[in-house]
C-alpha cells in the first residue's frame, strides 16, 4: 500500500468519523433545545463503557485536528 493510498484512507476514515461526531453533537443540541433530554448516542450506547466513549470523543478531535491540517497544508 504506497503513502498516498494510506493517507487516502485515513482521510476518509477521519471525515466519516467527523460526520458521525458532529451528527451527534447536532442531536445533544436539539435534545437540549427541546427540552427532550439526553439524546447523546455516544453516552446512551457506550454508558457502560465509559473508557471507550471517552476514546470516541478523542477520536473525533484528532480526526477534526488532522483533515484540518491536511487542508490548511495544501
Amino acid at each position: 500500500m504506497t503513502l498516498e493510498i494510506k493517507v487516502k484512507t485515513i482521510n476518509n476514515l477521519a471525515w466519516w468519523i467527523l460526520v458521525i461526531g458532529g451528527i451527534n453533537w447536532g442531536l445533544v443540541g436539539l435534545g437540549n433545545f427541546l427540552g427532550a433530554g439526553n439524546w447523546n448516542l455516544v453516552e446512551v450506547v457506550l454508558a457502560s463503557w465509559r473508557g471507550l466513549s471517552d476514546l470516541i470523543y478523542v477520536l473525533v478531535g484528532v480526526s477534526a485536528v488532522w483533515l484540518a491540517w491536511t487542508r490548511l497544508s495544501k
